[in-house]
């Protein structure tokens, strides 16, 4: 007596997710089980993914916000329904504002349960606080939200995506096939005539200033930058984002790190300054009207997206393109070699450095002074350490005379400021 093969149990939309999710190159993925995700989490367990089980939904996006900041590839969060939604809307908002590229799948009522006032319904809508959200609404569009989903979070200026997967559509039959990822479209650089018309407006000014916002800490904006300044010695500034560009053997360049305040000596050397450099600068990390307000200066915009112009923000010019690309066809055609800089105020500067060592070095005994810390961090600080800071009066010490000297080894908030997002 013969007996019929076993047939092999069909795809579900939870099995399309989970590979969809592997085609994208998730290695990790944070959050915490629920009823109407369960079948995603059960999905994982046969997966190359690694489940990270976490404390708080809130917590699970800014571990997955980390993971993106420091990749560069979005970080997946995965949590159930109601609740488990709501709580990710701080860190979504977080990373968003922040430019961490993060997807967060959030689970949900069956489909047929959704305008119904039953347990967890909710409409969960984050579309003010993301790049991009929508609902699974078949199980055969799976891997198509899924992937926009990556596409929109790691394109242009990161930040959050969020997908809404109802239960019925996880549990379900799907048909659709796992689409190839859409990798960001790589841009070129910035117009050329728009490159030429900055480098004589930088050749003519005496004495310009370049200031580094998140976006030039990408590693291959960092190397590009650093060629940039290695040939013209340009006096650098930084957003508390933009730590970690300037290299050692620069430093005596480095104003230091702007954000929140007026911050002597960075924001001197920036207020002498009769051109901006802005490269990869969102007005997010330090409010123009901070820095900009009633200043007749040229300013120059050089980043993957147009500039937010506001009263105190409008740039003469804006290099629109690949950063890399664009400073280094920015560097080829500046023939003059180092530009001009305030070499006095630069001196003044260093002078400030060592004398601020020496007091740190001083103080001793408790509480421990902010000032104390920032000099036993920084000799633990090596090259292949990782600092991840929360959020507090201590941020304010760690971000200005913390130094760094690798893009993106400090990680901190600045742009929500938000509590608890150092923490497991």
């Amino acid at each position: 007596m013969s007996t019929a093969a076993k047939q092999p149990a069909p795809q579900t939309g939870a099995d399309l997710l989970v590979k969809s999710l592997e085609a994208q190159g998730v290695e990790y993925i944070f959050g915490i089980p629920g009823a109407k995700i369960d079948k995603v989490f059960d999905t994982l367990l046969d997966s190359r993914i690694k489940t990270v089980v976490c404390r708080h939904e809130q917590n699970a996006a800014f571990i997955a916000a980390g993971i993106g900041r420091m990749t560069g590839k979005a970080g997946v969060a995965l949590v159930t329904s109601g609740p488990g939604c709501s709580n990710l809307v701080t860190g979504l908002a977080t990373a968003n504002s922040e430019g961490d590229p993060l997807v967060a799948i959030g689970g949900a009522v069956a489909t047929a349960d959704r305008l119904k006032q039953i347990h967890q319904s909710m409409d969960t809508v984050f579309r003010p606080i993301t790049k991009f959200s929508a609902e699974i609404d078949s199980p055969d569009s799976v891997s198509e939200v899924i992937t926009n989903a990556f596409r929109s979070a790691e394109s242009g200026r990161p930040g959050a995506a969020f997908v809404s997967a109802p239960k019925d559509i996880m549990a379900g039959t799907a048909r659709g096939d796992v689409l190839t990822p859409a990798a960001p479209g790589i841009l070129g650089p910035a117009d050329t005539d728009a490159i030429s018309s900055a480098a004589l407006l930088i050749s003519n000014a005496k004495q310009p200033v370049l200031l580094l916002g998140l976006l030039g800490s990408r590693p291959c904006a960092a190397q590009a930058i650093r060629g940039f300044l290695a040939k013209t010695k340009l006096p650098v500034v930084c957003t508390y984002q933009g730590a970690g560009v300037v290299p050692r053997e620069l430093f005596d360049r480095f104003g230091s790190r702007v954000g929140l305040f007026h911050t002597p000596p960075a924001d001197r050397l920036r207020d002498s300054a009769d051109l901006v450099l802005a490269v990869g600068y969102n007005p997010i990390e330090y409010e123009p009207g901070l820095w900009n307000h009633d200043k007749h200066r040229h300013l120059i915009h050089v980043d993957v997206v147009p500039a937010d112009i506001d009263k105190d923000y409008r740039p003469q010019l804006e290099l629109t393109g690949n950063i890399a690309a664009t400073i280094e066809q920015l560097v080829t055609r500046l023939d003059g070699g180092e530009l001009p800089a305030n070499s006095a105020l630069l001196a003044e500067i260093v002078q400030d450095r060592a004398i601020f060592a020496q007091r740190e070095a001083a103080l001793n005994g408790a509480p421990i002074h902010p000032m104390r810390l920032v000099k036993e961090l920084q000799a633990l600080l090596s090259d292949d350490t990782t600092l991840c800071l929360d959020m507090g009066s201590f941020h304010i010490w760690l971000a200005r005379y913390l130094y760094s000297f690798r893009p993106r080894q400090i990680l901190m908030t600045n742009g929500q400021q938000t509590l608890g997002v150092g923490l497991p």
